[in-house]
């Protein structure tokens, strides 16, 4: 039997309806129906968003054979915007038929040359910095292997600006690359110098050594996060094995404050988005 529903009453029976359904024994509604009660007139403002977004789920996709091994992924929160959840599928297929490609490519060479094969791949996570009312931050690991000695780390970044509904790179917030680097760059080699320091790696002697110097920020991996959910107080410099150091000392993920040299690099759109937190 169906049941027309007044819009006089819509607002309270709509999440009733489903409520009952939950704990009556009742068979859950199906996703059509949740939206079609979320259509109805008078129903809660964002009902149908609320529904929608419920419906997105993280992304997880791995694939293993003998040519290769493919795994990508990307959190809840990536999936509940559709034109950024678009542009990581999109991303997530670039990577895979390169990986194919070059697999076969490499497999056929070896078969030629007579010497054994060794399964490539491609790992790559997608995960949250943090969510603010304006800006996604998304952080990514990207583990590769293509036959040789070893993998190798590398990172990504990016930030979703739900003002505009665009995808921005972090230094896109700051008047320059140069400007960022000039705000941090202090605080930053220092930092550097300090985390060698913790794996007992002493200085190179030679000042023109090819590690010695500290390298722009700019030039690295930059994820901006939040400690209050609300500003951009914080960020981390992700730096690839052999950009300050040989392959055996590892990555690093350099931690520091946003200051107020900082937020003055800041473009004037983006300002009232950051904090300093000293």
């Amino acid at each position: 039997m169906a049941i027309r529903i007044s819009p006089r009453f819509a607002p309270a029976l709509v999440p009733a309806i489903l409520l009952v359904a939950a704990c009556s024994g009742e068979p859950e509604p199906t996703q059509a129906e949740k939206e079609a009660a979320a259509k109805v007139p008078g129903a809660p403002p964002g009902a149908i968003d609320d529904v929608k977004a419920a419906k997105a789920t993280a992304s997880n996709v791995e694939e293993k054979s003998e040519l290769m091994e493919f795994a990508y992924s990307y959190p809840l929160e990536a999936a509940q915007i559709p034109r950024l959840a678009e542009w990581l599928d999109s991303d997530r297929a670039t990577k895979r038929d390169a990986l194919v490609a070059e697999s076969r490519r490499d497999q056929a060479l070896a078969k030629k040359e007579g010497f054994p094969y060794r399964a490539h791949s491609h790992l790559q996570t997608w995960q949250r910095v943090t969510n603010t009312p304006r800006f996604l931050s998304l952080s990514s690991e990207i583990d590769t292997y293509t036959g040789g000695a070893h993998g190798m780390t590398n990172f990504d970044t990016l930030i979703w600006d739900r003002n505009s509904g665009e995808k921005r790179a972090p230094l896109d917030l700051f008047a320059s690359g140069s400007a960022f680097d000039a705000a941090i760059r202090d605080d930053f080699c220092a930092a550097i110098k300090r985390a060698k320091a913790a794996k007992g790696i002493r200085p190179q002697g030679e000042p023109d050594g090819v590690f010695a110097k500290c390298p722009p920020a700019s030039a690295q991996t930059v994820w901006l996060g939040s400690s209050d959910g609300r500003h951009i107080d914080r960020l981390t410099i992700a730096i690839a094995p052999y950009e300050i150091g040989a392959y055996a000392e590892g990555d690093y993920r350099i931690n520091l404050p946003v200051t107020a040299k900082l937020v003055a690099a800041v473009k004037p759109d983006y300002a009232r988005d950051f904090r300093a937190g000293r």
